[in-house]
């Protein structure tokens, strides 16, 4: 099979398209016939070693973690999965992944794709959808009628939050570029701020939740626009600071459950048009390096996905 792999860390230069073999399965696995795959920061972050303190990537490694595709083969203690479903999910890091015409998964890493969303919308929300779904709801307890501010809004993780925070019924403010202005609009924001012309902390104040994607200094300064009793939910995409300038807000780690429980969720939610996938660019599998290079400018509109199929 073609696979997208590398055989040690670096630049978009350790990035090779070559054969490789289907990958074995465990008893917990199935065996998936990929359609489209989507390419997020964690995979370039990956690539270039990043992530070795969290997670040991074995090397070589094929690359890549969302995915949608058609269940080939599954392990005998597979019970939910047959062979023909076509599932969607994210694969974990510390094994081969996804950019790849097959992957071997763990079956409750899976679920079920809507029969009316095509491989390609599927594939660019694994990671994005539920990275949002535990920083809103999980660990935000965003609530109908609370305001929230959402750190970049036109981002991958960003334009589906917005798109959850509206269905929970909340106000929303996101940080965009000004030439993103409208387009976070239409997804549903109350009120966009230009992250280079404005201080979001003078535009906005006595916030319910504020959803951070960014780290470093918009964290820290993120604790003004929060009301007593506020909560700030963070990804890991940058550095957290240390300092803890309030003792009356909580802050939590959005640690993200990758399991089918959520999967199905945000599969419901896509299903009844409540959240509209966002995908700005697709590519071949043959041409993955150039949509590595696009996913890092950090300047993408939604998503960007591999065709595979």
């Amino acid at each position: 099979m073609k696979a997208l792999r590398i055989d040690g860390y670096g630049g978009s230069e350790a990035l090779e398209i070559v054969d490789a073999a289907r990958p074995a399965l465990g008893s917990s696995d199935v065996l998936v016939e990929v359609h489209a795959a989507s390419v997020n920061p964690i995979d370039w972050k990956i690539r270039e070693g990043y992530m070795k303190s969290i997670v040991e990537i074995p090397m070589p490694h094929i690359m890549g973690r969302d995915v949608s595709g058609v269940v080939v083969d599954k392990g005998g203690d597979v019970k939910i999965l047959s062979v023909g479903d076509a599932v969607f999910g994210s694969a974990t890091a510390d094994r081969d992944g996804t950019h790849a015409e097959y992957v071997a998964i763990n079956s409750m890493l899976l679920a079920i794709k809507p029969d009316r969303i095509d491989h390609v919308d599927m594939a660019s929300l694994p990671i994005a959808a539920l990275s949002a779904y535990a920083g809103l709801v999980t660990h935000g307890n965003l609530a109908e009628g609370e305001k929230v501010l959402i750190h970049a809004g036109a981002g991958g993780v960003g334009v589906i939050a917005i798109q959850l925070a509206k269905q929970i019924g909340a106000t929303v403010a996101t940080t965009a570029s000004e030439s993103n202005a409208g387009y976070v609009r239409e997804l549903g924001a109350d009120i966009v701020i230009d992250y280079r012309s404005t201080d979001f902390t003078k535009a906005v104040g006595n916030y319910d939740l504020v959803f951070d994607t960014l780290g470093g200094d918009v964290h820290l300064a993120s604790y003004a626009v929060l009301a007593p009793g506020g909560r700030m939910t963070y990804l890991n995409a940058g550095p957290i600071p240390d300092e803890v300038p309030r003792d009356d807000v909580t802050v939590v780690n959005a640690l993200v459950n990758y399991d089918t429980e959520p999967l199905a969720r945000i599969a419901e939610l896509v299903d009844s048009g409540a959240i509209k996938p966002q995908v700005s660019a697709v590519v071949p599998l043959a041409e993955a390096i150039s949509a590595y290079n696009l996913s890092q400018t950090g300047h993408v509109r939604g998503k960007v996905v591999l065709r595979v199929r």
